[in-house]
């Protein structure tokens, strides 16, 4: 099985050198706890380090924005850009009804799964994308009216890619009465769970990453401190940090 390295410092030891290639992984986690830039990460490093092009879909957050506070860890998100490395797909703006400047954007103000991924399978066939992130699953779900429909969108969604070969991190939100997602089945739909921890104890906070589940990968089990650095995430042993 043909491994992704992640370019999160300290996970692919975790998991037998990386994501296994053409699967889907959803990454899962309350507010703050690091989800954004993970998927960037990936991303970022995947074309900085590795030599393969990505796309973002961002549901949530405006791309300028996101380009903006990736300069923190010395992100040059456009400069990635102009060299055919990423393209982000600006779901954001449009779906609010106003105009926007992205090059790449969602037409419609309301997230039709079909029409994106239509544009994601061209954006893979222009540039060669090898590693996709979308941003959120929650943002996807609010045009789907019930959970059926819900399951049946991801169940496309990560099939779809699959088939296009293309690595994909789904993220997605635990959902307050839910473990590991939102609705409570996206886990089911796809080969990997990563769980991203924020947790509180008295007046002192830390992140945390679990690996809930990865398909044919032997992969800790342990809760693994998680560090956001200058450099970005950093996941630590469990012998290197109390927690």
């Amino acid at each position: 099985m043909r491994r992704i390295r992640t370019g999160i410092y300290g996970l692919d030891e975790l998991i037998e050198g990386g994501f296994p290639q053409g699967r889907s992984v959803l990454v899962s986690g309350g507010c703050g706890s690091g989800k954004t830039t993970f998927g960037i990460q990936y991303l970022y490093m995947g074309a900085e380090a590795y030599g393969e092009p990505g796309i973002y879909v961002t549901l949530d957050e405006r791309p300028d924005l996101i380009r903006e506070d990736c300069l923190n860890f010395g992100w040059d998100l456009r400069k990635l850009e102009e060299q055919n490395m990423l393209q982000i797909i600006d779901g954001t703006v449009a779906r609010l009804g106003f105009p926007t400047e992205e090059e790449f954007t969602l037409p419609s103000t309301v997230i039709d799964i079909d029409k994106l991924l239509l544009e994601i399978l061209a954006s893979i066939k222009r540039f060669g994308a090898k590693r996709i992130v979308i941003d959120s699953l929650p943002a996807l779900g609010l045009s789907l009216k019930s959970e059926d429909e819900i399951r049946k969108a991801m169940l496309k969604l990560s099939y779809l890619l699959g088939k296009a070969g293309i690595t994909a991190v789904l993220i997605s939100e635990t959902g307050e009465n839910k473990r590991f997602s939102k609705y409570g089945v996206e886990e089911y739909l796809v080969d990997g769970v990563i769980v991203l921890h924020y947790l509180g104890v008295g007046s002192t906070t830390t992140r945390a990453l679990q690996i809930v589940k990865m398909r044919g990968t032997k992969h800790s089990e342990y809760l693994h401190p998680l560090e956001i650095t200058d450099r970005g995430i950093v996941i630590k042993k469990v012998e290197e940090t109390e927690l």
